[in-house]
């Protein structure tokens, strides 16, 4: 049986979409509106020297041009840039996500999620301001801890559309991130598809019985391909545009069918066709028939089913199942509210796990107390994902938590006190209040108690009674 096509040329780079590329035009736009785009190079991000700068890139660039990258401003967006890679939220695709990017804090959101090859990544992605601005999708490949991760798609400027096909099994991670100072609603709505045509008129993944790996004669061989049952005569079709090869027999595929696809490097197999329909040199588009279902070579008193099979110069045989069988899962229906994004809500009835995804089966980071605060970012399915006043994120469920503008109690303090813009005994004073004030409690974070002033100012108020 064919093990290898020495003509097969390595898989070509991952195949992007999106628009033409724009600049920033001023230094006051850089700073309003524009940002920093060799943000590749500080973080050690991989790209080709021969692949253009992706509008993040060029975006940090603009940044570094106008002298931003030393302001605090600048830097934050940077360090945002590449903690949304390091620490990216592990997810199931498909999902679905709506999230909420501040504008006065540089924000940027990461997910990772396992890509097989054979598997094309297409991510939807749609993005609401109320003031121009622009958002920047980037998809890198994640290969361990001793390499750095590697840009290898970039939606474009203005594109609600990014599209890549896996050359390799492994993890990626998709960031998005905004302007500098420019906030706003995202929905991402990424999945896997295959980036071949199912081999089979009219059957899907449902019709694969036997498997890639699966034992042949006793052990003594592994399963190089798929089955696929059909019944006799079903037209078996290209997977892809390609040129035939040969069309022929041999004793374990009978009648044979080899398809070269020269745009990825492939050759696809098929075997135990009843009858073939194209000869040699033959070109055929996706979904053109190139033989008829049937049982012939060592299939003879089986059922009718095609083997189809993929081959790579250097690896021999694929896996072609991730190549050919489309996920029938859909992602998970929003049915948190939407409109609690960018608001802070706290933990209601009762203490609720702080997990790493919207799963019950997630492992959780810790448990929140009744009344700890959060600050909501996303809505997935039942789910928020909360940042925590401390800098904590994970995902919570959405029937746990309640609106925060409750008051809990009141309390007074027989001492001038110190209001603080963050439950941290370091952090800035908002506001002082005189002795003997009264104030509202709306919420804990740890030892402090969330507060309403007076004054209508919110922040924190240490519990201990320390002014």
């Amino acid at each position: 049986m064919y093990r290898s096509d020495p003509g097969i040329t390595p898989s070509p780079p991952g195949v992007q979409s999106g628009m033409t590329q724009s600049r920033f035009p001023t230094f006051l736009a850089a700073i309003l509106t524009a940002g920093m785009a060799a943000a590749g190079c500080r973080s050690g991000i991989l790209r080709s020297a021969l692949e253009p700068p992706s509008p993040h890139e060029e975006y940090a660039a603009s940044l570094r041009r106008a002298g931003l990258e030393a302001a605090a401003l600048g830097r934050d967006w940077l360090t945002a840039a590449d903690g949304a890679i390091a620490r990216a939220f592990a997810r199931t695709l498909p999902f679905r996500e709506t999230g909420y990017l501040a504008a006065e804090k540089p924000e940027a959101v990461g997910y990772r999620f396992p890509l097989a090859r054979g598997q094309r990544l297409v991510a939807e992605v749609a993005w609401s301001t109320s003031a121009p601005s622009r958002l920047f999708v980037d998809l890198f490949e994640v290969r361990g801890a001793a390499e750095a991760p590697r840009r290898v798609a970039s939606a474009q400027v203005g594109a609600t559309r990014l599209a890549y096909e896996s050359e390799r099994d492994g993890d990626y991670v998709l960031r998005i991130q905004g302007e500098l100072l420019r906030g706003g609603r995202f929905t991402v709505d990424p999945r896997a598809e295959p980036v071949l045509a199912f081999p089979v008129k009219e059957r899907d993944a449902r019709s694969i019985a036997g498997l890639f790996g699966d034992a042949r004669d006793g052990g003594a061989r592994p399963h190089e391909g798929i089955d696929v049952f059909a019944p006799r005569g079903t037209p078996a079709v290209a997977a892809a545009d390609g040129v035939v090869l040969s069309a022929g027999t041999n004793p374990l595929g009978g009648n044979v069918v080899w398809l070269r696809d020269a745009r990825r490097g492939l050759t696809y197999y098929y075997a135990h066709l009843d009858q073939q329909t194209v000869g040699a040199g033959d070109r055929v588009a996706a979904g053109e028939t190139v033989g008829l279902v049937g049982n012939t070579g060592n299939a003879r008193g089986a059922s009718p089913h095609l083997h189809f099979g993929v081959y790579t110069r250097g690896q021999g045989a694929l896996d072609p199942r991730p190549f050919v069988a489309a996920d029938r899962r859909a992602a998970a229906v929003l049915t948190a509210d939407a409109a609690a994004l960018g608001s802070w809500r706290r933990v209601a009835p009762r203490p609720l796990p702080l997990a790493s995804a919207p799963d019950d089966k997630a492992p959780a980071s810790s448990r929140l107390p009744r009344h700890a605060v959060l600050r909501v970012v996303a809505a997935t399915g039942a789910w928020y994902r909360v940042e925590l006043p401390g800098g904590e994120t994970g995902y919570v469920s959405a029937r746990g938590t309640e609106p925060s503008e409750r008051p809990l109690r009141r309390v007074r303090r027989a001492a001038e006190t110190h209001v603080k813009e963050r439950p941290d005994a370091a952090a800035p004073v908002v506001e002082t209040v005189p002795a003997g004030s009264e104030l509202t409690v709306l919420g804990i974070s740890g030892s402090y108690l969330w507060v309403r002033t007076p004054e209508h100012r919110t922040g924190w108020l240490d519990e201990t009674g320390t002014p």
